[in-house]
């Protein structure tokens, strides 16, 4: 009988256990995108990371959390401090977490936590300081001239064990205080790994290893993925001829990019143990974030062996347990930079980015062209929080847009705009449908197009709901339709005294070139709001001046609408 109650016991325990699992935020597979799972629908984070210290006040946390809630945000990055929760060896102290949670539900937002373990931006600056001073039971990587830093060695075991027993306690706390998932829906763990100075550590426990053989788990993974390798990862392994023995400088050859991928298989090997531990307990999706090598510098100029692009497949080998590698974007070339991190096998994830007045048009850009899962500006307590802030705005937008965004994604039928005074112009087509986008300056009434003025960006979303159906939302944006198969032709145009183009004039081109073919035109367009089940809602129709008479579609810079075009054919 005590036999039967007991396994009684162990399957309602079971259960509960599996029910509170089912809750929990998750990844999943939508065609050639990948979706982030909250409380059982596609989520899309409008997110914001706190600066550094902000989560270490209570009075900071119980101030900031309504002004993100204010702001638009429905996530927050909150840093988990590993000197707070642990100040001494052994004891745990999880107020700070408690806080950011209770605050979190208060105000309607969800919460990805950072570990700020071993290594926050290289350094081991988070970590405890009875760990800190006790060198020779947690020791450091050393320069190649022999100096130490303040970077806890991810080659010691002990350094390791005590990182891990921390963040175990902190995920067994998380899995019991937001058991149904209801807040927690993510974990970063440490923050910009890799190493400074130099691209490798020079310790002896380093040096034996890096002298030693290439791990075989390491070259069967490049065998096997041979086809599929980042370019420069193929070039490098290519430079001594696709070795598969030998010690990391005969298969990689002997420079400081050897000695990065050498950093970065430890450095990830590291993590994916940290990953194993959090999936044991509350199996959340889990990222690691880059500090990017940017500006020409080198290995070691910027955190050496971190979690970037061209070392994605180190990554994938040593940490298998990790869901994604995320950029840090502080530099210029964000188109670029966001590309290199929506591949196939890693989907687009921005926990970090230069807070500023073009966040929001970048938001739209990279949800609807490379369907990420997220976007997070930087210090984010420091926006503004006035409703006619551009962020403020443009998430007003997103939230709108996010049942349409994400029953679209990995679907092939809709793309992001992103201009600057450098990139004016992008050309879509669908079924037969050219679209020219440009940035609103560019339109011939407007004096900054050529007076110099310094241009905000612009951008947002254009998706596909028929043949002849197309939604339109963003900022700072005009679209023009043809026929994608219409001969080129001059425009038959003069520029008025209101500065509108008409047909006709002394000083108009003349077109030589119709044959004669079918032409697109704008049938209607409604400015719409989007309703929670997705269903358009009627605001205002547009026409005239607000059309250029029919002759394309536009949203001036600073607002931010939804607009839905029908098209028709004439000849």
């Amino acid at each position: 009988m005590r036999k039967l109650a007991f396994t009684f016991l162990f399957l309602v325990i079971t259960l509960v256990s599996l029910s509170a699992q089912s809750t929990l935020a998750y990844l999943t597979k939508k065609g050639t995108a990948t979706q982030l799972v909250v409380q059982g629908r596609p989520f899309l984070i409008l997110g914001g990371e706190l600066g550094n210290s902000s989560a270490s006040s209570s009075e900071d946390v119980e101030r900031i959390f309504p002004k993100l809630q204010r702001m638009g945000l429905n996530t927050v990055l909150v840093p988990a401090y590993w000197d707070l929760i642990e100040p001494t060896e052994g004891t745990y102290n999880f107020s700070q977490i408690d806080k950011a949670i209770n605050q979190a539900k208060k105000n309607n937002l969800k919460v990805v936590f950072l570990w700020f373990g071993a290594w926050k931006n290289s350094m081991s600056c988070y970590a405890p300081l009875w760990f800190k001073r006790d060198y020779k039971k947690y020791p450091r990587a050393y320069t190649k001239a022999g100096k130490p830093l303040e970077i806890a060695s991810v080659f010691s075991e002990n350094v390791y064990q005590a990182d891990n027993r921390a963040f175990k306690k902190l995920m067994q706390h998380i899995a019991e205080v937001d058991s149904d998932g209801q807040t927690v829906i993510m974990m970063q763990i440490e923050n910009e790994i890799g190493m400074l100075e130099d691209a490798r550590d020079y310790s002896k426990e380093a040096t034996k290893l890096f002298q030693s053989q290439v791990p075989q788990q390491l070259l069967n993974y490049l065998l096997k993925n041979k086809k599929e390798l980042h370019p420069q990862m193929l070039r490098k392994w290519a430079q001594n001829g696709y070795k598969t023995q030998g010690t990391w400088q005969d298969v990689f050859g002997a420079d400081v990019y050897t000695d990065e991928i050498f950093m970065a298989f430890h450095y990830a090997q590291y993590v994916d143990k940290l990953a194993q531990t959090a999936r044991s307990i509350h199996p959340i999706p889990l990222y690691v974030n880059a500090a990017m090598n940017s500006r020409g510098r080198k290995p070691g100029e910027y955190p050496s062996a971190g979690p970037l692009a061209h070392l994605i497949d180190i990554w994938h080998c040593g940490a298998p347990h990790i869901d994604l590698l995320a950029p840090d974007l502080y530099d210029k070339g964000f188109v670029d930079w966001v590309a290199q991190y929506k591949l196939s096998n890693n989907p687009l994830f921005i926990p970090e980015i230069k807070r500023s007045m073009n966040n929001s048009v970048q938001a739209l850009y990279v949800f609807a062209e490379h369907d990420a899962i997220g976007f997070s500006p930087f210090s984010i307590e420091d926006g503004s929080d006035s409703p006619q802030d551009p962020l403020v705005q443009g998430y007003g937008l997103m939230k709108e847009l996010m049942p349409v965004i994400t029953s679209n994604q990995g679907k092939g039928v809709m793309n992001g705009l992103f201009f600057d005074a450098q990139n004016k112009e992008r050309v879509l087509q669908y079924d037969g449908v050219k679209l020219t986008c440009r940035h609103y300056f560019t339109l011939p009434w407007d004096p900054r197009a050529t007076d110099g003025s310094i241009w905000p960006e612009g951008g947002g979303v254009v998706l596909r709901l028929s043949k002849d159906e197309f939604l339109i939302a963003g900022n700072g944006i005009v679209v023009e339709f043809e026929k994608a198969d219409v001969h080129s032709q001059t425009i038959n145009t003069k520029l008025g005294e209101d500065g509108f183009a008409y047909q006709g004039g002394d000083h108009a081109q003349q077109d030589t070139s119709w044959k004669g073919e079918s032409r697109v035109g704008i049938g209607t367009v409604d400015e719409v709001s989007i309703q929670a089940d997705g269903s358009f809602q009627y605001v205002r129709r547009l026409n005239g001046d607000q059309t250029h008479q029919g002759r394309h579609v536009r949203i001036s810079v600073g607002e931010f609408k939804i607009l839905h075009v029908r098209l028709y054919e004439y000849k």
